[in-house]
């Protein structure tokens, strides 16, 4: 089987049913093949594909061609679920990455009640607004540590009951599962995990209750996928794999991930196939201190969300771990066929008001950091206007007309920013000085053409928008059209 990397538009094209019926939104059957080489639509949406019985043949050659090279499995059920794997390349600039690292956070059913409910409220409440995105953790994982199955479940019960999370069971022992009962289909959490020892009783539970299940096998690659496929002839589709992560074998885990995805994307070796789950709970089974646990932990998750780690169970009760790890799982992830962008329109900085400058940039996702950040060190309140210029930065986007004056024109009347101020003056960047004429024109506002480096904009809005306020109250009409403020 092709890798999807090697196929053509012309090799799926020829597998649809070529009637340009635009039931799956696109102009064309070609068109459509095209999206689906880019994994930017589904086979379902072709409805003559999937419906009509002559087309059965071509539908189920089309999904194998272009099958994940790792299975996609589903953990939890309805809004409580979380999918992980369906992946098909090596590496991210091949195509892009499909699913984020799911990042769960562990709770032990020897935890005090307030222990509990703090790490309940660690994963309720952890948002970090980064660029135009909102960061959040993914899923709860109990440990079974007490070695009282009636005490787990008990904790199980409540926990689920006070978080719309995906679950993840961590035990080794049967007896838990044989308690969990109905509980296990209710949930559909994925179990943690299978091993040499427990693997025909385990799976059996999984194959019952239509669980997923992770099969853990540390130093021993070949028998971790015999056994993995030992599992799948039992009847269990859903399976992942955890080659081991303790801190004293980390080389070995990295190694493992790195060459069952080789195989399994450049060699189409299904047998390795598999998401790969795996944690950094056993640093805090260390002797190092509580802040260096918490580094450590952050550093190892890195690198491991690197390695291909489709699911990490963690432990750190606190947000500082999880910050840089959920920043670098959104930074690798992002697709890199398009620009890194924010979405456009009108966004506040500090606690502006009615007299408080109007901004102008690109939604180009870095631009927009740096020029937020210089803002907010400079304690400056502010509207910011940010225009859609399909992710170029400012002198690229005026270069390539996108930095268009209309647009900004549009998104004054979309945001209705004219409410929000009493005057009708513009900042745009120093370096779309030569369209501030054209935008006057199609705003009917003035412009002020600001410093060309962004971290001159405190000093700049200081000195100029004063005078601009002390004008607008003394009510003096003889402001100069244009103003330039470049450096």
């Amino acid at each position: 089987m092709p890798r999807i990397t090697k196929l053509t538009p012309i090799q799926i094209y020829r597998l649809l049913p070529k009637t340009n019926c635009k039931a799956c939104g696109e102009e064309s059957c070609m068109a459509f093949a095209i999206k689906l080489l880019n994994l930017q639509t589904s086979i379902e949406k072709c409805k003559p594909l999937v419906e009509d019985p002559k087309y059965r043949k071509n539908y189920e050659e089309l999904k194998k061609l272009l099958k994940p090279a790792i299975r996609e499995v589903t953990i939890g059920k309805g809004e409580k679920s979380v999918k992980i794997g369906g992946e098909y390349v090596m590496h991210r600039h091949e195509l892009t990455f499909m699913r984020k690292t799911v990042i769960a956070v562990t709770i032990e059913d020897t935890m005090k009640q307030e222990t509990i409910d703090a790490r309940l409220d660690l994963v309720k409440k952890f948002r970090f607004e980064y660029l135009d995105k909102v960061l959040t953790l993914d899923a709860i994982a109990i440990k079974y540590s007490s070695g009282d199955p009636e005490r787990f479940v008990k904790v199980f019960e409540y926990v689920r009951s006070r978080i719309n999370k995906p679950l993840i069971v961590v035990s080794l022992h049967p007896k838990v599962y044989e308690k969990l009962g109905d509980l296990l289909k209710e949930e559909r959490p994925l179990i943690y995990a299978a091993t040499r020892e427990n693997w025909h009783i385990i799976s059996d539970y999984a194959k019952k209750f239509e669980c997923p299940i992770t099969v853990l096998h540390e130093g021993d690659p070949r028998y971790l996928i015999s056994l993995a496929n030992a599992i799948r002839k039992r009847g269990v589709e859903d399976i992942c794999i955890d080659p081991g992560a303790m801190p004293s074998c980390l080389g070995y885990a990295v190694k493992t991930a790195t060459t069952f995805r080789w195989l399994a994307c450049n060699e189409d070796c299904e047998l390795v196939g598999y998401p790969i789950v795996t944690s950094t709970v056993p640093i805090w089974m260390s002797n190092l201190d509580y802040n260096m646990k918490l580094i450590m932990e952050a550093c190892l998750a890195s690198v491991l969300i690197i390695r291909y780690a489709s699911l990490l169970i963690m432990y750190s009760p606190e947000a500082v771990t999880y910050l840089p790890v959920t920043v670098l799982r959104e930074n690798y992830y992002s697709d890199p066929r398009r620009p890194t962008t924010i979405q456009p329109g009108l966004k506040e900085i500090g606690k502006p008001n009615e007299l408080s400058p109007v901004l102008v940039t690109c939604n180009y996702a870095l631009t927009y950091s740096i020029v937020t950040s210089d803002l907010e060190k400079g304690k400056v309140d502010a509207y910011l206007l940010v225009i859609d210029t399909e992710g170029y930065a400012v002198d690229v986007s005026v270069a390539a007309d996108k930095f268009r004056p209309e647009k900004i024109a549009e998104l004054i009347k979309e945001t209705g920013i004219e409410n929000k101020v009493k005057h009708r003056y513009l900042v745009i960047p120093g370096k779309a000085a030569k369209l501030a004429g054209s935008i006057e024109e199609a705003t009917g506002w003035k412009v002020i053409v600001g410093p060309i480096d962004s971290s001159d904009l405190p000093n700049f809005i200081e000195k100029q928008w004063k005078k601009i306020i002390e004008s607008l109250q003394s009510g003096s009409s003889s402001q100069e059209g244009s103003q330039t403020g470049q450096s």
